[in-house]
């Protein structure tokens, strides 16, 4: 996600086809307050469900998502639950 030259963005490594791994969520002060953060989320959720692999959470703000969105549970493996 681009915007004012600064990207927002949200890094994973995939451990196999049915398993990514969510390790890192960065949101310039660009995007502060846009959604852009959750907007990464989300795309990351329908993905795992187009393509059927699950999601490790490993990067705290995508785990905070993950809390705040119980629906989102069946894309998820393993992380903390509040």
């Amino acid at each position: 996600m681009e915007r004012g030259g600064e990207e927002a963005e949200l890094t994973f490594s995939i451990a196999s086809p049915q398993l990514v791994i969510a390790d890192h969520t960065s949101v310039p002060d660009a995007f502060r307050g846009t959604g852009a953060g959750l907007a990464l989320v989300e795309r990351l959720v329908a993905d795992a469900r187009a393509q059927g692999f699950r999601v490790v959470p490993l990067c705290p703000f995508v785990n905070a998502q993950r809390q705040r969105h119980p629906e989102w549970e069946d894309v998820f493996s393993g992380g903390q639950r509040g």
